[in-house]
């Protein structure tokens, strides 16, 4: 069995304010992705986990950073931007991976969207409200936001975790 290659991957203090103890979270899962993801090849990270389906681990990474864009530059700072891997016609898009793709690209892709998260989500207290709305017509505050991207990333890690057993026999938290 491979064992995962360790990222830089922080304990969440279990003494901190509420704002550092959702970020300290929300980056904890952020490398635990990372980490899940760690000493695979481009092939095996374009791996489906259980054919016909397409899901995979560079998949997955494509999905986040679109996640990531939708919440905090979308919906908390109300900017209009395009889809990442997504379209109108494929709004799966983002969990499809080109044949060209790599993880060098992706986690690039990735990593930039959540250091545009980071940069819009420090212009907002918990309290605040987002600029844009969800389906329901309402806006959400940072605090929602971070809750609901720690689950986000905790329910896929778990996508992740299964994944990467399957492809290389890894396991791992």
């Amino acid at each position: 069995m491979t064992d995962m290659t360790a990222a830089e991957r922080s304990e969440p203090a279990i003494d901190a304010a509420e704002r550092p103890m959702l970020e300290g979270w929300l980056d904890y899962h952020r490398e635990t992705l990372a980490m899940k993801c760690a000493g695979l090849t481009d092939a095996q990270l374009r791996e489906a986990s259980v054919p016909p389906s397409a899901f995979s681990l560079l998949g997955l990474v494509q999905h986040l950073a679109e996640v990531e864009r939708f919440w905090f530059l979308e919906i908390l700072a109300g900017e209009e931007l395009p889809d990442l891997y997504s379209t109108e016609e494929d709004p799966d898009g983002d969990f499809k991976v080109a044949d060209s793709a790599t993880w060098a690209g992706t986690e690039s892709v990735w990593r930039a969207e959540i250091a545009a998260a980071r940069k819009s989500a420090a212009a907002y207290g918990l309290d605040d409200l987002s600029r844009g709305v969800g389906s329901a017509g309402k806006p959400f505050n940072l605090r929602w936001i971070y809750t609901h991207m720690i689950e986000e990333y905790a329910r896929h890690n778990g996508h992740a975790d299964l994944v990467r057993e399957r492809v290389d026999g890894a396991t791992g938290d």
